[in-house]
């Protein structure tokens, strides 16, 4: 199994267009995989409701960092909606930089975050940073998100 998502790599990341999946939280989203140290990898706004943490779940190492979303809407029993924001299913990003994060408000859309999004490249062995842009309606629970050349 292993082998065959390695020789996937090359395929996937090589691919201009790669939509980003955004998934209820799962194995992915344990304390265990939050990117230490947690203060440098983790980020709250609109008063606390919000929370943002890098994940890294190791493996795949090439693809191992996802990013963790808590926020409004609120369930019947007071919890917040956990998503994962990954590259495209279990598959996530070669690395993050949350140290980096930008974000914004607008009240038509939502709270807006961007931050730099590594995708593995095969031939360097390193990474293609990309930005991440998020876009969080706090009042329905939707989130999109895009990737798009780092800007400069």
């Amino acid at each position: 199994m292993m082998r065959a998502l390695i020789a996937c790599l090359p395929l996937l990341f090589g691919t201009p267009a790669l939509a980003q999946s955004v998934s209820e939280c799962d194995w992915r989203a344990g304390a265990a995989v939050i990117a230490e140290p947690w203060p440098d990898n983790t980020r709250t706004y609109s008063n606390g409701k919000v929370r943002l943490a890098v994940l890294d779940t190791i493996e795949p190492a090439a693809a191992a960092f996802h990013l963790l979303v808590l926020s409004p809407p609120y369930s019947e029993v007071g919890d917040r909606q956990c998503r994962v924001v990954s590259l495209d299913g279990a598959l996530g990003f070669s690395g993050m930089d949350i140290s980096k994060i930008e974000s914004d408000y607008d009240p038509a859309r939502g709270l807006m975050f961007t931050l730099p999004a590594g995708l593995y490249n095969p031939e360097t062995g390193g990474s293609n940073w990309r930005q991440l842009s998020i876009t969080l309606n706090q009042a329905t629970g939707q989130i999109i998100t895009t990737l798009g050349d780092l800007a400069r």
